[in-house]
């Protein structure tokens, strides 16, 4: 397969960077600045330094790809703006090279608790959650209005908190939202995740969410 990372120096990003290419894939990683992505360029490796809110400087990243892969997101409110911005031009962009598979990262508060979901998250931790980080799931729920209306065959994955503990395989994905009673997924384990989805023909156009 050879996938666009989009958001490839932040933490998911490069885990994807990393497991795609230990799984054989060929990756195009764009970033603003390459000194963040600590994976040296290779054979299956092209770095490519963009503005990812320009769907003309993106055409070049994805032309000829079969997926891309986003991971773009704002650590805080005051950086939101980004996933919504750069994933508009990411589509135009893949609309214009004819490239149909996208799958995009975003987080499990944008939706509606699972059903059975514990009183004390819905009606403290999540409220709370939400209220932390108002802009950035505004700018994550524009973001996934952009992409169902998009024509591309789509996944959107929502997962919990993000840590940093190391690969393992083990967690749970719920098709339609989040996973009931799921806190956290490491960010490897994410990124595993999204590469599994991006060729299940079972997860076009819906939302999964992941978690441990």
């Amino acid at each position: 397969m050879r996938y666009t990372v989009f958001g490839a120096s932040g933490g998911t990003g490069r885990q994807l960077v990393r497991q795609a290419l230990d799984a054989g894939h060929e990756v195009t990683a764009v970033v603003r600045d390459p000194r963040r992505l600590p994976v040296p360029e290779g054979e299956r490796l092209r770095v490519v330094v963009a503005d990812v809110t320009d769907p003309e400087a993106l055409r070049p990243a994805v032309a000829g790809q079969d997926a891309a892969l986003s991971a773009l997101g704002a650590p805080s409110n005051k950086a939101a703006g980004i996933a919504s911005a750069g994933t508009r031009a990411i589509l135009r962009a893949l609309q214009a090279e004819g490239v149909r598979r996208f799958v995009a990262v975003s987080a499990s508060p944008v939706g509606p608790p699972p059903e059975g979901e514990g009183v004390l998250y819905r009606r403290v931790v999540l409220p709370l959650v939400r209220r932390a980080f108002r802009e950035v799931y505004a700018d994550l729920a524009v973001m996934e209005d952009e992409i169902r209306a998009a024509g591309a065959e789509w996944t959107v994955v929502r997962p919990p908190r993000l840590t940093d503990r190391p690969l393992t395989g083990v967690y749970r994905t719920r098709t339609g939202g989040a996973v009931p009673g799921g806190l956290t997924v490491g960010r490897a384990d994410l990124a595993h995740a999204v590469l599994a989805l991006a060729v299940d023909p079972a997860a076009v156009r819906k939302v999964v969410g992941v978690a441990v």
